[in-house]
């Protein structure tokens, strides 16, 4: 199988890669949209320079999707037409959880392209997720959360045992399936070398604290 991971550069798309990747290798690229001047990644709020370190870590190719949100579906369906075409994908990895309506519209859009669509942490428990991403030896950072939801002193934290329980304390979804809070993963057994970061400023925006998180 040849496939293509939907890639925010966070914590639940990396564990479904990983999961795909250790029984069929190396993805053939990964995907990632972007703000429409093409400065931040959609949700996250990530330079792009992040996202291209993490592909060229685990030596993959980067696929960038600048889009408004109206053009979205058609742009995003470009990206994995051209992957079918010219590097013969037949799937589409996402990292949603338990989203029915994210699920759907993936799957829409893949039956459109004429690719499979592949959800591999869908339905799991949420705490045994992040024991085996963690467990796994990936490393991740914390970089938006929920205004009102979480402590925005939470930003640039490492995801660890402590950060579940404060979670848990917190009574949110402990993957932040409801947008809670997004990650940056730095580390991993697929990468060749760290993402090294540094912490910038602190910006509220939109219902969220974002970290301006930079190479170092």
């Amino acid at each position: 199988m040849n496939y293509a991971v939907s890639w925010s550069g966070g914590k639940d798309c990396t564990l479904s890669m990983w999961r795909i990747w250790r029984e069929r290798g190396a993805p053939a690229a990964l995907v990632s949209t972007y703000e429409e001047d093409g400065t931040r990644s959609r949700a996250h709020g990530l330079r792009p320079a992040l996202l291209a370190a993490q592909a060229a870590s685990m030596n993959v190719p980067l696929v960038d999707v600048p889009t408004s949100l109206p053009g979205y579906a058609a742009n995003f369906g470009a990206a994995l037409a051209r992957l079918r075409d010219e590097r013969g994908v037949t799937a589409a990895v996402f990292g949603d959880i338990e989203l029915e309506a994210h699920r759907t519209w993936f799957r829409r859009l893949c039956a459109d392209v004429g690719i499979e669509c592949l959800h591999p942490i869908w339905g799991d428990p949420r705490e045994a997720l992040l024991r085996e991403f963690l467990d796994a030896g990936f490393d991740t950072r914390i970089v938006a959360v929920q205004d009102g939801r979480l402590d925005p002193a939470l930003l640039g934290r490492r995801l660890d045992a402590a950060l579940i329980d404060e979670f848990r304390a917190a009574g949110i979804d402990l993957c932040g399936e409801n947008g809670e809070y997004h990650s940056f993963v730095v580390n991993g057994p697929c990468f060749a070398r760290p993402v090294a970061v540094r912490d910038g400023v602190r910006e509220q925006r939109d219902g969220y604290w974002f970290l301006d998180l930079a190479l170092a």
